[in-house]
């Protein structure tokens, strides 16, 4: 890649680099990446079983349903700075409440209710429409570093969670965890993160305006620096392509966040101690990282949806390692790096195919929309792989239908079609 193709991120790497951190250390990955460390003791402590513990995630879900497309509403009218940093101030402080629920299954679940609310601002909505607005010929590049942070900080908080619980208990734990959005991801976002929208990086945005039109190569009309060009939320809900992205990524996203939350249960019925499991569920958020730079490269040299199709279908391969009756460490090694590259490019397929299809004019609507859709999935995976592991002692029958999901919810994203172009507003 030429230099000279590189010069976005002389302006934009502040946003780059806080969404990294402020995404990693968000709603989308904390919870679900820590939750198969709380299960462990919770089930000790409490005599709760695994499906009760993984019902967590459909209360989540529904929270997540009605709280996206508002956020997302919120974040278009309002600015995305202040949604994300009072977000990540209440996410947090609800976070550490878990530490508070003494048994108690009704308040177990009011708090998943109540973390899905206040911690929707952190989401990747928020975050992507400010880079977005940053880049446009590194957009996918852009996208994969900011959401790098899933798969570093994701796999670093599941670490640990894990040593928390170990020396100071399960509840000093959630408020070691609940701490990192706020003493670590507030600062940086305050410090770092500006849309271009904001009057303190005007200078910065109309030098890389004027650097642009210096340049051969124009961007398209719905392209420009800052222009918001593009479809209502109204208006994108009554196209085909939006409830077919929806329903693709009920699937993908079921397959994959069923799987995570439950990976350390999932290896132990393999053989591998719990030390062991956690380790090579750690190993996930290496694979995610090289799954968001991959696939953001590729994202920006080839057309999206045969990209997404065969990144998001490769890991029903992983689902056939997992069903094998022994694993060695190697074999367990390549299943979990298979699924990180799949959760590694879930969100950025999401967010570029939403500036591509339905442009920038309400980005943070329409990708919460979208979003809700992703949440179902996800939310519903993790208590559906617990429930068949209850009845069935194993997590093979549910691996063999998400392996199908995988290819059901992949491979129907090539018949989105070309790109589409939207006159700036």
């Amino acid at each position: 890649m030429q230099i000279s193709k590189l010069k976005e991120f002389r302006y934009g790497w502040p946003v780059v680099f806080s969404s990294a951190i402020g995404i990693g250390l968000g709603m989308s990955p904390l919870p679900i990446y820590t939750l198969g460390v709380f299960a462990v003791p919770l089930a000790q402590t409490f005599g709760w079983r695994m499906d009760q513990i993984m019902l967590a995630m459909p209360v989540f879900t529904l929270g997540a349903l009605v709280m996206s497309p508002i956020i997302g509403l919120t974040a278009d009218k309002a600015g995305v700075r202040k949604t994300i940093m009072v977000s990540q101030i209440a996410f947090g402080l609800t976070f550490m409440a878990f530490a508070l629920t003494g048994g108690s299954l009704l308040l177990y679940f009011l708090l998943w209710g109540l973390l899905s609310v206040t911690g929707a601002g952190t989401l990747p909505m928020t975050w992507t429409r400010a880079v977005n607005n940053w880049f446009q010929k590194n957009r996918g590049l852009a996208l994969g570093l900011a959401l790098v942070g899933t798969g570093i900080l994701g796999s670093l908080t599941k670490l640990w969670a894990g040593f928390l619980v170990g020396q100071f208990g399960w509840q000093m734990a959630y408020v070691g965890v609940g701490l990192l959005p706020i003493v670590v991801a507030l600062p940086i976002t305050w410090l770092f993160f500006r849309d271009t929208t904001d009057p303190k990086v005007a200078h910065k945005v109309a030098e890389l305006k004027h650097e642009k039109r210096s340049t051969p190569a124009q961007p398209s009309p719905s392209e420009a620096l800052g222009d918001l060009g593009g479809l209502s939320l109204g208006e994108a809900v009554k196209e085909w392509r939006f409830w077919l992205l929806g329903l693709c990524f009920i699937l993908i996203s079921f397959a994959v966040g069923g799987q995570i939350p439950n990976l350390e249960k999932l290896l132990s019925t393999k053989g591998f101690d719990t030390t062991t499991a956690i380790m090579l569920a750690s190993y996930l958020g290496y694979a995610v990282v090289v799954g968001r730079l991959v696939g953001g490269y590729l994202l920006d040299r080839f057309w999206a949806p045969a990209v997404a199709a065969i990144m998001l279908s490769f890991p029903a391969l992983g689902c056939y390692l997992f069903m094998q009756a022994t694993m060695s460490y190697g074999m367990a090694t390549l299943g979990v790096i298979i699924l990180g590259l799949a959760a590694g490019v879930e969100y950025d397929f999401m967010a570029y195919l939403v500036t591509k299809y339905f442009g920038m004019k309400n980005y943070s609507a329409i990708y919460g929309a979208l979003y809700s859709f992703f949440a179902l999935g996800a939310g519903f995976g993790p208590y559906f792989f617990g429930l068949s592991f209850t009845q069935n002692g194993d997590y093979n029958t549910i691996l063999g239908y998400s392996a199908l999901a995988f290819l059901i919810g992949a491979l129907p994203l090539v018949f989105l079609g070309k790109y589409r172009t939207f006159s700036a507003a």
